[in-house]
Parts: C-alpha cells; structure tokens; sequence
C-alpha cells in the first residue's frame, strides 16, 4: 500500500507543473483578443456607436444562422409601423400554413386574429415560427414576397454575406449570413425602443382569442443573468450550430457580440459573456463631437436680424479606444458664408473627423433655430440708429 501511495505521489507532483501552466496560459488568454479563442464557427464583438470591430474570428463567412434570421423580421416589421401601413395594435388574420410551422413556436389557432403587438412578442421572446410566418403573410401577402423583401434590405444595408430563403431561420440550403451582418441588423432593430421594452422581458405570457394561454420564456437567457445584456437573439438547428447575436450597454458603452455555431446552447451564452466580458474590461466610448455643444459660437450670418448663431453638429460622434490611451482624433471644420434667412436644420458647412491622417467621418454642421433676414426697415433702423 505504501508503494502504491508513493508512485501516486509522484504522479501528481508530475502533473503539477502541467496544471499551473494550463493555469497561466488562460490567464494571458483573457488579456490579449489576438489570442482570445472563442470555439464556435464564427465569432465578433462590435463597438455599437463606431461599428468598430473589437474582435472577429471567422466573421464574414457564410454560414446558416438558424433563428437569427428573424431580426431581419423584426426589422422590417417595424418599419411597416413606422410607415403607418400597420400598428401595434392591428389585427392580423392567421392562416393554416403559419399556424403548421415546425420549430419553436408560440402554437398559434388558424383562422382567427391576434394582435400585432403580441405576435412581434411571441418572435422575440420565444422565437416563434409561427408568428413570424403570420406576421410576413401580413405585410406582404405571402412569405415568397416578404422573403424578397428581406433580400432587398439586407442589400440597403451592404449585408453582402447575407442571403435569405425563409422569415424564421428554419433549414434552408440556399440561405445563410455571416457573424458581421448579424452585428450590421441588430444594430439597425436597436434603433426602435419598442423592441428594447420587449427584449429585455424575462417572462409573460400569449393570450389566444379563445382564451387559452403559453407561457412565454425568453430564449436569450442573458437578459435574465448578464446585467447590461437587454436584448438579443438566439438560434440553434443540427446544421447551423447553437447562435446568438446579442447587445449589451454599461456605462454608456454599448456592445454587440455575435456566436455561431457554438456546440453547445451554454456555450455561446458562455462565449458571449466572455467578448462582453472582454470588451468593458479593456475599452471605452469617448465622445468626440456632442451634437448638443455648438462646434462655433456666435458665427456672423449675413444679413440676418440676430447677427450671429451657434452652429452644431447635425449628429454626435464617438470614438472607440483601449482604456488608459490617448483617443488620437483630430477635429477641422468648414463654414460656407452662411446668410439669411435659414430653417432649423439648415446645413451651413462641414466638420471633418480624421485619425492617423485618414478621414473617418464628415459631418454636416447645421444651425438649430430659425434666422429671419434683416428687413427693409430694420435696415433704416439700424442705419438711423448708427447716424
């Protein structure tokens, strides 16, 4: 016994060093995203306000992202809102064909009518096929049409690794995206502050017309377990792997993390929090031109009664940098000899973001108040005033 005791001893002081340098080695993984290894097919974290790229393995290759297709449903579901063709509280029709869609669905009834706003609920909590099938057959008459139309935004938005057969990410052979046009389309849904006030929902609940009820459960389980994390969406089928597009915000800094194919459903919400992880651990949102602070005050307007205006930015600007490092933006800016009368919104010049020499943005410069021209008596006032 006490030979057997030894030669386990010595086994474990062999395999000790092993250990610690595994040990050491993660440690310098978490500090370096050039050797940040995330074990999916395709993986990127994005800075959402300069869409720029913090860490990407693998991002442009085209790849089946099962449900994820569904933000681009989302997408263009709001934006028939915001185009008055249908509300939140429209009624929309069902048919048999989206009532029978397989996959994850919120078991909707055939031939009856629910309201919009609790069938956008039902895609973005529970990911349902259904829903996003009753929804498209809305908005375009049939899936085939609302489909072309998913096509037609994803080329507006340059997604140019993007190719859409279906409204619910079901398996399809000829559709697939890429980890960077899932960042590109969540950006673009963020916009909209109705899906933030449903993402984030943990649990409730679909009323049918018959009264029946489901529960709805929120597939992205990081809205629940990652604070910061308010939005999102989840996919997994055998052929794309378990996926997950998902934003989060701390500090005014907000982050969008894109997972797919992971092996596991804990795997790319672990693999997620990790690039969320990393990303607030190691950079920062700086403001580099506040719309809301004139870029010049009291600049001359010919010709004007009030003499001089502030001028703005038309829009703000941040730049992305490691913490603890000068941000190296250089600001100039254009003013044409701006004269009266203007509107609000008037665009009276240019301001030129540059850095390392390279123009990163050109913003228009705008005034924010209505200038009336100086009239024919104010002149004579002014003149008898001046005598």
């Amino acid at each position: 016994m006490k030979k057997i005791f030894t030669i386990f001893c010595v086994l474990c002081l062999l395999l000790l060093p092993t250990y610690s340098s595994n040990m050491q080695k993660n440690i310098i993984w978490a500090k370096n995203e050039d050797v940040l290894q995330i074990n999916s097919k395709a993986s990127l974290l994005m800075d959402y306000d300069s869409k720029t790229i913090i860490y990407e393995n693998n991002s442009k290759a085209r790849l089946p992202v099962a449900s994820m297709v569904k933000i681009m449903t989302l997408l263009l579901t709001y934006e028939e809102i915001d185009k008055g063709n249908m509300s939140l509280e429209t009624m929309i029709p069902t048919t048999e064909n989206a009532s029978k869609m397989g996959g994850s669905q919120v078991f909707i009834d055939p031939y009856v009518e629910y309201k919009a706003e609790d069938l956008i609920k039902s895609v973005i909590m529970m990911s349902a096929n259904d829903a996003s099938v009753a929804l498209a057959e809305y908005i375009s008459g049939s899936e085939k049409a609302f489909v072309q139309k998913m096509n037609d935004k994803a080329k507006e938005l340059n997604m140019e690794n993007t190719l859409y057969a279906n409204c619910t990410g079901l398996p399809a052979p000829e559709q697939y995206s890429c980890a960077n046009d899932c960042a590109i389309l969540l950006k673009e849904l963020l916009k909209y502050e109705h899906y933030h006030s449903l993402s984030k929902v943990w649990m409730d609940k679909l009323v049918h017309p018959s009264g029946r009820e489901t529960e709805l459960v929120n597939t992205n389980k990081l809205v629940r377990y990652y604070k910061g994390c308010d939005s999102g969406k989840t996919g997994s089928t055998s052929e794309a792997g378990y996926c997950l597009t998902a934003s989060a915000e701390k500090n005014d800094f907000r982050l969008i993390a894109v997972v797919i194919g992971a092996k596991t459903g804990q795997e790319r919400f672990n693999y997620v929090t990790e690039l969320f992880n990393y990303g607030f651990a190691n950079y920062e949102n700086k403001t580099i031109v506040d719309s809301k602070v004139p870029v010049v005050e009291n600049y001359e307007i010919l010709q004007a009664k009030c003499k001089v205006a502030n001028i703005y930015a038309q829009e703000d600007y941040y730049g992305l940098s490691k913490k603890g490092k000068e941000i190296g933006y250089d600001i100039s800016y254009e003013i044409n000899k701006a004269k009266a009368p203007l509107k609000s919104g008037d665009i009276v010049g240019v301001l030129t973001i540059t850095k390392d020499g390279n123009v990163v943005k050109e913003i228009n410069l705008i005034v924010k108040d209505d200038i009336e021209k100086i009239g024919y008596f104010d002149g004579i006032k002014i003149i008898a005033n001046n005598w």
